[in-house]
């Protein structure tokens, strides 16, 4: 079950993918199996084992092309192992609403991201995410929880406050919305209620076969009910300078040093 629409947030073979936070890692085995060069991160290491293990089935099983390459490892999304400009693509999905300092992240997927690579960031939307959190405090006071509903526009404010460019929006998982009420409202530890089970039997059947019928009617519903909320935003090329303009050495001298350079010379002139 994918959030990223890969039509929106077009990925070439060869591309350098960060998956940050990557759960079960959804997201990173499709982009293996579109070719790229996926790197795998999350702060829980038994997650990361999975992940690794998955990976190398894949592998084995033949589903990734020539080329792709996989790796599962732990980290801190507040302080990537990586250098600056490492990754063509990266992707957060469903992390951002957990962490207290959403604004470090960002600037840590704009520092390994290079210019002109693309950034996929999702989140619980603000409205079915407030009807869980009226429900039931269980279901975000815990360790690890949700700590905050992101509006859509304060989330795109953000994205350009980093220094990104969002391109594009949309909503997704409306069949998922109703799922979430229900365990809110049973209980979100109660998983023998009969409206839950009953429901998960039809998410499940959903994913497994596809039909038509939810396929239409999740499109249907997502603008309106759609449990994530999508952005996809670019990293913009640093401009050229001008013709004749300081170059960045010069640009980057500081007052202090200009002020020394112009004693130095008026010593010299007065000699």
């Amino acid at each position: 079950m994918l959030t990223v629409d890969f039509s929106r947030f077009p990925l070439a073979p060869g591309d350098r993918v960060l998956d940050l936070g990557c759960g079960a890692g959804r997201h990173a085995f499709e982009c293996y199996r579109r070719g790229a060069q996926v790197v795998a991160l999350d702060q829980n290491a038994e997650e990361i084992r999975e992940v690794a293990k998955w990976f190398a089935a894949m592998k084995e099983a033949g589903e990734a092309p020539e080329g792709a390459t996989a790796t599962a490892m732990e980290g801190d999304a507040l302080a990537l192992p990586f250098p600056d400009e490492s990754f063509d693509v990266v992707i957060i999905s469903e992390v951002m609403e957990h962490i207290p300092d959403d604004k470090g992240v960002l600037a840590e997927m704009v520092r390994v991201l290079r210019p002109g690579g693309r950034i996929a960031i999702t989140v619980p939307r603000y409205g079915p995410e407030k009807v869980c959190w009226t429900l039931s405090d269980a279901y975000h006071e815990v360790e690890g929880g949700h700590i905050r509903i992101y509006k859509a526009d304060e989330l795109l404010a953000k994205i350009r406050e980093a220094g990104l460019k969002p391109y594009g929006t949309h909503h997704a998982h409306a069949l998922h919305s109703p799922y979430w009420w229900l365990k809110c409202a049973f209980g979100v530890d109660n998983d023998k209620a009969l409206p839950v089970r009953a429901y998960h039997k039809l998410l499940v059947w959903d994913i497994m076969k596809k039909p038509l019928a939810t396929r239409v009617a999740e499109q249907t519903l997502n603008p309106l009910i759609g449990k994530s909320f999508v952005a996809y935003a670019t990293k913009p090329h640093l401009p050229r300078l001008a013709e004749g303009a300081d170059r960045p050495a010069d640009t980057a001298r500081t007052g202090k040093a200009r002020k020394s350079e112009k004693a130095a010379k008026t010593g010299a002139d007065a000699t």
